[in-house]
């Protein structure tokens, strides 16, 4: 897990607390050996949705419903992404449309979907369940808001994009009700 950790570039969630994550540093490693990981809508949905439904089945909170219309606005969003080569958190209106915002990438064809969700649930170690920001064992709420966002309990349904340019695939997804809003719990 932790060369996965250093191979990719994991964007922070800004939760209600601050801006957008500003440009992370490009790490990238030679290629694996063997068959490139399936690309793809289908498989992207499908590990997902598995991904999603193990962490919150784990906690105790319902499964998320799968929202084509927030998997479209992913879609938007990873294509911005890729096309400028940007990697940042979207601007966001505040209130209820808020949607929550996870975002991925690494470099293109080395990852798999699964790999990009394990990531993100990998942050379960340093997260406990009390109110954000204070949600972290290490005191850096960035440090866990993915995993918080995928169990927030709040949170019922989202959609995940991918797109890629020469150099980097990128991940978003999106969720409705946005989660890591401060001062509430996960779950």
């Amino acid at each position: 897990m932790a060369a996965m950790r250093a191979r990719c570039h994991v964007a922070v969630l800004s939760i209600l607390l601050s801006g957008a994550a500003g440009a992370q540093e490009r790490v990238v490693e030679r290629a694996p050996v063997g068959p490139r990981p399936a690309r793809g809508t289908a498989p992207l949905r499908a590990a997902m949705i598995a991904g999603h439904d193990r962490a919150r089945d784990a906690v105790g909170v319902p499964r998320l419903r799968w929202d084509p219309a927030l998997a479209a606005a992913a879609q938007d969003y990873a294509q911005e992404l890729a096309r400028t080569g940007r990697f940042q958190h979207s601007v966001r209106p505040l209130g209820a449309a808020r949607q929550g915002e996870n975002l991925f990438t690494g470099t293109r064809g080395d990852y798999s979907y699964a790999e990009v969700v394990g990531l993100w649930l990998a942050e379960r170690r340093d997260f406990v369940n009390r109110p954000a920001p204070g949600f972290s064992r290490t005191g850096r709420a960035g440090d866990v808001t993915h995993y918080a966002q995928i169990v927030w309990r709040a949170t019922t349904a989202f959609g995940c994009a991918a797109a890629s340019n020469a150099r980097d695939d990128y991940v978003v997804c999106r969720y409705a009700p946005t989660g890591n809003v401060a001062g509430e719990r996960a779950y």
